[in-house]
């Protein structure tokens, strides 16, 4: 038998918050081990692109309402490419939904969520843990951390890794398989001269794809993407030298761009942990599948991690953590990681390429995918709520 009855979630970041507070709302109690510092990442100014079926679990949990005033929709995309006429733009009301999505900030999520989490009787969070290492045996699995230099264990029927990646190298029996673009991502935050009319802007250049999304009354967050040897020396620009820079590449749409604040990239892989049998652990988020951002898929798709585990566990007759609830569960997500890691994938390796000719044939590609009204429902609807 386990010590602890509760589900224990490595990991207090968004989704093993979210999954906590959605088996919280079925009665299910769970200890979140957080490494950080309580309320720590309140403050994370990282813009997050929330989905519109994000925005569905969100409200399942009643904390919608609270990041309402945080959160930028996003009603109009618009793609294009330098230096070709083909454009494709979506809308939200043609697909009957409010937006396409949201911008707000990490710290804004967290805030919200940390709250909902501290007043929650059936949820325990001990901040400042540090996982060390995980043990499994045929009845539970056990977790081994450190709190203010002291080692503790808690032991569970279910141990649920939730934290973005980190201490996956240190868990037995669990292989990742992982390809690396040779790509970075350049991530700050811009304002424009013109009002942004809640429109996200996908842009493919030959110096990479950049997306620039509403954040804000004024401001747009930028995710520029590209080959390390393009994308470093933007770093190395002044404020001015980077606007006139990005603005010669994305253009006039809004005018010209006023400042910029601070510029951030880090590198970028595709990964996905190999299949495998682990009762009693399971992963979800991050730590089980990393994406491109270009699609802004990653942090969706993880929700959809924590939304659809959580229903196996309260809805599984079998033993909880056992094989066969485990294995419902990654069956039940199979088809949305996969078709969001090879769609992701696929732009990369399109949108990414300037072999002589290809330029050509994705310019006409955007123009004829904007006529194509069946290919762009069913793209939103997968942008939206994943399969």
């Amino acid at each position: 038998m386990c010590g602890n009855r509760d589900i224990v979630i490595i990991g207090g970041g968004p989704v093993g918050m979210v999954l906590s507070l959605l088996l919280a709302k079925q009665g299910i109690g769970s200890t979140v081990l957080e490494a950080r510092r309580l309320g720590a990442a309140n403050q994370d100014a990282r813009a997050l692109a929330l989905s519109y079926g994000t925005r569905r679990i969100l409200e399942k949990l009643d904390v919608w309402q609270a990041l309402v005033p945080h959160a930028t929709a996003i009603n109009k995309i618009h793609v294009s490419q330098k230096g070709s006429i083909g454009r494709s733009l979506l809308q939200a009301e043609d697909y009957r939904q409010e937006a396409l999505g949201y911008v707000l900030s990490y710290g804004a999520l967290c805030k919200v969520l940390s709250a909902q989490v501290s007043g929650s009787p059936l949820i325990h969070l001990i901040d400042e843990a540090q996982a060390e290492s995980i043990t499994r045996d045929a009845a539970c699995a056990a977790v081994r951390y450190r709190r203010h230099d002291a080692l503790h264990e808690l032991q569970s029927a279910l141990l649920v890794l939730a934290d973005g990646g980190r201490s996956l190298e240190e868990v037995a029996g669990l292989k990742r398989d992982t390809k690396e673009y040779g790509h970075d991502a350049l991530i700050t935050k811009v304002s424009a001269e013109l009002p942004h009319d809640n429109i996200a802007y996908e842009r493919f250049t030959p110096n990479g794809p950049m997306a620039l999304l509403p954040n804000g009354e004024r401001d747009f967050s930028l995710v520029w993407t590209g080959e390390k040897s393009r994308i470093a020396p933007l770093l190395e620009l002044s404020d001015a030298e980077f606007l006139a820079q990005f603005h010669a590449e994305f253009g006039d749409r809004v005018g010209r761009f006023l400042s910029v604040e601070k510029r951030m990239t880090f590198p970028l892989k595709l990964s996905q942990l190999q299949s495998s049998d682990t009762p009693h652990l399971v992963v979800v988020g991050n730590a089980a599948q990393t994406m491109h951002p270009v699609a802004g898929q990653g942090f969706n798709v993880g929700l959809r991690d924590a939304e659809m585990l959580a229903w196996h566990i309260g809805n599984t007759p079998g033993a909880l953590g056992g094989s066969e609830m485990l294995a419902a569960y990654r069956a039940s997500r199979k088809t949305d990681t996969r078709h969001g890691l090879l769609f992701t994938d696929f732009l990369v390796n399109i949108f990414s390429n300037d072999i002589l000719g290809v330029s050509a044939l994705r310019s006409a590609g955007i123009g004829m995918f904007d006529l194509a009204k069946p290919v762009k429902r069913f793209l939103v609807r997968k942008m939206s709520f994943g399969k």
